[in-house]
């Protein structure tokens, strides 16, 4: 994964206890995955890029991940919704390989790394690059260095190298690297943090992009400003989205396929005006509970 998040370098890529005690997921021998594990293991289309198949998680005894299937597909924004004690944080952990499932195969780029080492993992987690709430960008040191980090920490490209990336991705985010860049974040305002954390998660030109809770706690116009901003970087670098999100509206302007998980399993998925007119009553009722005006929202090309 791309370090986005200088604070957690070095502990990122290390197992807890907890995951080194429990090791690679055993197959279960009862239920779906004993009778379907060969189509379970079955190598995902060219197209999927994120595939997760029969996805169980527990904690403590405690089932947090119920069989969770769901497949993102390359250069379309996924995004997924559902309330609090859903799953999604545990779910979005299980993706970039911070956490192993406790059944089930989840696939990144066609590559099973439900049993891959620690070292292989670190290798799948480089073609993530993560957006986090509130930016995660260390006030200690410029933007210039937070935006490098990732560039100093897994490449050996000279400084002059680095500078001119570093420029350059400020440059491609509408933010004056010459303005910018010596600043510390605690002089940017709330919209030009986010920009600087899309610049250092692009930094290693990672093929997927996660944001966790990218609006949340924003006024609707900038949630609105950080949907255009999603939807410009999938355009502009061709990389796939998955979105962390409980925002009906911006899950409606941006995505391609909306996954709703309700207590660990997946209610509903598909194109969101799919899931307001689907079958299942209680997407239809999440959605409409959230008071979202869906018919006046903009959508994405899809």
């Amino acid at each position: 994964m791309s370090s986005s998040d200088p604070g957690s370098s070095g502990r990122a890529g290390e197992p807890s206890s907890h995951r080194d005690a429990q090791g690679p997921p055993e197959p279960t021998g009862r239920g779906r995955s004993a009778r379907g594990n060969g189509d379970l293991a079955r190598t995902p289309l060219p197209d999927e890029i994120v595939v997760l198949r029969g996805i169980k998680k527990q904690f403590g005894g405690q089932e947090i991940l119920k069989g969770v299937d769901l497949v993102a597909r390359r250069r379309e924004t996924t995004v997924i919704i559902g309330g609090s004690g859903a799953g999604k944080t545990t779910l979005l952990r299980l993706i970039v390989g911070l956490e192993r499932a406790t059944s089930g195969h989840i696939f990144i780029d066609s590559e099973d790394v439900t049993r891959l080492s620690e070292r292989e993992l670190n290798r799948v987690r480089k073609k993530f690059g993560m957006v986090y709430q509130y930016a995660a960008l260390l006030d200690s040191i410029s933007v210039f260095d937070n935006v490098a980090f990732p560039l100093v920490e897994h490449t050996k490209l000279s400084k002059k190298e680095i500078s001119e990336r570093v420029l350059g991705k400020l440059e491609i985010l509408g933010l004056d690297p010459k303005v910018v860049a010596p600043k510390f974040p605690s002089e940017l305002s709330g919209g030009m943090r986010k920009r600087v954390g899309l610049a250092r998660a692009l930094m290693l030109e990672p093929p997927i992009l996660v944001y966790d809770e990218p609006t949340s706690g924003l006024d609707p116009l900038t949630s609105r400003l950080v949907d255009d901003l999603i939807e410009e970087m999938r355009q502009r670098f061709g990389v796939t989205s998955i979105v962390i999100s409980h925002d009906i509206a911006s899950c409606f302007r941006i995505a391609h396929q909306a996954v709703l998980l309700i207590k660990g399993r997946v209610e509903a998925s598909g194109p969101p005006d799919e899931l307001l007119d689907g079958d299942s009553d209680v997407a239809r009722d999440f959605i409409r509970n959230s008071a979202v005006d869906v018919d006046s929202l903009g959508r994405v090309a899809r």
